[in-house]
């Protein structure tokens, strides 16, 4: 059986790119600068209108681990595909990159391959709408027991609690991760997210080992201010994690409280800035260190990919640990 380091589980979305000036997105009623779901037939029509397209594998999970193999850690990814040529694409790619895709694009069946139109103003203004199609049939029977069972790490996506198989497929993950002494955990995703789980969210707080939330979410968690909601999640979680936009993020555990100064930086594209977080905090957590230089991690991580375009880093993220003295 492989052992992985760290195993993740999310929707594999491959994200579409085009240029597109104002007069495209007002013809095509696409509102500008924010991320939107779009149905099936939609999601067709906007990709039929894309030109000159260039895609790339995306999704919230799949990004961190992205950021996990460029610090030459061993990875897998539970997603679902189908079996046509984006998710073919997804699958390819995810191997090239160094993290195990586990399960075989699914042959037949209607929903295609998710995907995520993201169309690109002149002025760096990102327009996405995002077609869930076969990734929102992820279920438990997707969770291999020698997946899940040999994850050191499990790092879960709060966007797919939104379907009832989603959820058991995290259910599932988690129990065989912690059964086998790993450690399983969720990023949060998203205040409306958490408006629309709030009661299985804290229940799932209660049952991980991790949780990784921004100001806003753990908020809305808790439906209180942030101080308040933090010393409940303190009292909940094994480990908790708050990113503040630029501030400082606080980790706590227990009654141990650590607080990381974050290095302001201009972001060029702040997507993935929370994914790559994710990652350098995991790589901490994974070899050991403690939760100043775990926090530290990630906020380098983040820093090095908001200031390029993309959601996935460029530079060795190893280098820049080196060079910041964390390793």
């Amino acid at each position: 059986m492989k052992r992985y380091q760290v195993v993740g589980i999310g929707n594999a979305i491959v994200d579409v790119f085009a240029q597109a000036d104002d007069n495209f997105l007002e013809m095509m009623g696409i509102e500008k600068g924010i991320m939107q779901l779009v149905e099936r037939e939609r999601g067709e029509l906007l990709y039929a209108a894309m030109k000159n397209r260039v895609q790339a594998p995306g999704g919230s999970v799949a990004n961190t681990l992205a950021g996990l193999g460029n610090l030459g850690m061993t990875t897998g990814f539970i997603g679902r595909v189908h079996a046509d040529a984006l998710g073919r694409f997804y699958a390819d790619a995810m191997q090239k990159g160094g993290t195990d895709f586990v399960n075989a694009p699914v042959e037949g069946g209607d929903l295609p391959t998710s995907r995520s139109m993201i169309f690109v103003a002149p002025d760096g203004e990102r327009s996405m709408n995002t077609y869930l199609g076969i990734s929102s049939e992820l279920g438990p029977e997707d969770v291999a027991d020698d997946v899940a069972g040999s994850a050191e790490i499990l790092f879960l996506e709060g966007y797919l609690y939104d379907k009832p198989k989603g959820k058991q497929a995290f259910e599932r993950a988690a129990k065989l991760c912690q059964a086998a002494g790993g450690q399983a955990g969720i990023a949060l995703s998203d205040p409306f997210c958490v408006d629309r789980h709030r009661d299985s969210f804290r229940h799932l707080v209660r049952d991980l080992d991790y949780v990784i939330g921004n100001e806003h979410e753990w908020s809305s968690l808790y439906q209180t201010d942030l101080e308040a909601a933090l010393a409940q999640a303190a009292q909940d979680s094994g480990l908790v994690v708050c990113t503040r936009s630029g501030d400082e993020v606080i980790l706590i555990r227990g009654s141990e409280r650590t607080v990381v100064p974050v290095r302001r930086v201009v972001p060029v594209d702040a997507t993935g800035a929370g994914d790559q977080f994710a990652a350098g905090f995991l790589f901490g957590l994974a070899t050991g260190r403690n939760m100043e230089t775990a926090g530290r991690m990630g906020c380098v991580a983040a820093a090095e990919v908001i200031s390029h375009f993309g959601a996935r880093p460029e530079a060795n993220l190893g280098d820049l640990f080196a060079a910041e003295g964390l390793i």
